[in-house]
């Protein structure tokens, strides 16, 4: 197991907050800040586009920044397209395939707004949407998803772990079911990716979105889509640097991922990014996993003995434990616990509305945990929890 105070010196802000919002975002390790600003101070070019000694090298780090993320997802490096978060990459895939009248898409209830709003809209083509529904506490079981297959399913789009209940999807059986009777699939994995060891081939999804914000500690503005047929899938933007060849007639695009890479990308971030994920590597991302399960499971435990208070999804959860305490607004329970204690944790939604509303509550309260958080973080949560009952 990792040294976890020394991971804490890189996350300098730490030693200001408990910070326990890691679902919404983490924080980014002193290496990978480093990594940004070298990029600043020592080579800044643009990426692929000069033969000068300054751009050569920005395009280096850059490519050997994919390289790296898709290592560490395991898929292949020209299937590895970078984009600015999980909801461009799931909206590049839904504007990007060739959608029918009658076609039909298979979601669920338990999704973030971003992997649920982009499949709605295309009801406007005349796309049948189904949402599969989920248990109380977030699960989703394959065999609904299997019962909810048609002749003209063209895609299934599910995320891995929900970021309202931290319920773990069985994204490779999914995928096998959606496969086998011709269905694409698209799994979300912005709650799971760094959080969690992930293999895109051995899902075998056709599509993996996330974010490089989340548990890959990565800066914001930074996501990834894995592509395994860069075919399948038309670019979203076109413009400089995903074209071969240009005339007044016509044009060729260059081969994925620079095809759907339009524009200047995010040099600095996508640096930075490269090497917040060998920083996960260099730690361990199974020991990440049992680290934040941990945590999850002892404050679930812990919160959900206290009168008062009810703990939501199931016992067996990634790093997410949503709760609320009776007779009180979450918003003014997570401003407590910040004015009081400096903890910061999530109120409200979780831009998942259906899936809140599905407990029958106004929004919920999440502590989400990443691998620098400790027990003691928990033991102060819980204590500042029990205070505010007492205010209840």
């Amino acid at each position: 197991m990792f040294n976890i105070h020394s991971v804490r010196k890189d996350f300098p802000v730490l030693d200001e907050v408990i910070y326990l919002d890691n679902g919404a975002t983490t924080q980014t390790p002193v290496p990978a800040v480093n990594a940004m600003n070298d990029y600043f101070l020592k080579y800044a070019a643009n990426h692929g586009r000069g033969a000068h000694r300054l751009a050569r090298q920005t395009t280096d780090n850059y490519e050997d920044a994919r390289d790296r993320i898709a290592d560490f997802l395991n898929t292949a490096p020209e299937n590895t397209v970078l984009t600015k978060n999980a909801s461009e990459s799931i909206n590049m895939v839904a504007l990007g395939l060739n959608w029918e009248a009658g076609d039909h898409v298979i979601t669920t209830l338990v999704e973030h707004h971003s992997n649920l709003l982009p499949w709605m809209r295309l009801r406007e083509k005349g796309v049948d949407v189904t949402i599969v529904g989920s248990d109380s506490e977030g699960c989703i079981d394959p065999k609904d998803v299997d019962a909810a297959i048609t002749e003209r399913t063209k895609l299934v789009s599910v995320n891995h772990v929900s970021n309202v209940f931290g319920s773990i999807r069985d994204v490779e059986k999914i995928t096998h079911i959606a496969q086998k009777s011709g269905a694409m699939v698209l799994v979300d994995g912005s709650q799971s990716a760094g959080h969690m060891a992930v293999d895109v081939n051995k899902i075998g999804c056709d599509f993996f979105a996330t974010p490089g914000h989340k548990g890959m500690l990565g800066p914001q503005g930074t996501g990834i889509l894995c592509i395994k047929d860069p075919d399948v899938l038309e670019p979203t933007y076109v413009g400089g640097g995903t074209v071969h060849a240009v005339t007044t007639e016509s044009y060729e695009l260059e081969p994925s991922p620079s095809k759907f890479e339009a524009g200047t990308p995010n040099i600095p971030g996508v640096i930075g990014l490269g090497r917040a994920v060998e920083y996960v590597q260099e730690i361990g991302v199974e020991d990440i996993e049992k680290h934040e399960k941990d945590l999850a499971s002892y404050a679930a435990k812990c919160l959900a003995e206290i009168e008062g208070v009810e703990v939501y999804g199931p016992e067996d959860r990634a790093g997410v434990v949503p709760f609320n305490v009776e007779g009180m607004n979450p918003h003014d329970v997570a401003m407590i616990l910040d004015e009081t204690r400096k903890i910061c944790v999530r109120s409200g939604y979780h831009c998942a509305m259906p899936s809140v509303e599905m407990l029958g509550v106004e929004g919920t309260v999440r502590a989400s945990f990443a691998l620098y958080n400790t027990e003691e973080e928990v033991d102060s949560l819980v204590e500042g929890v029990e205070q505010i009952t007492m205010l209840a």
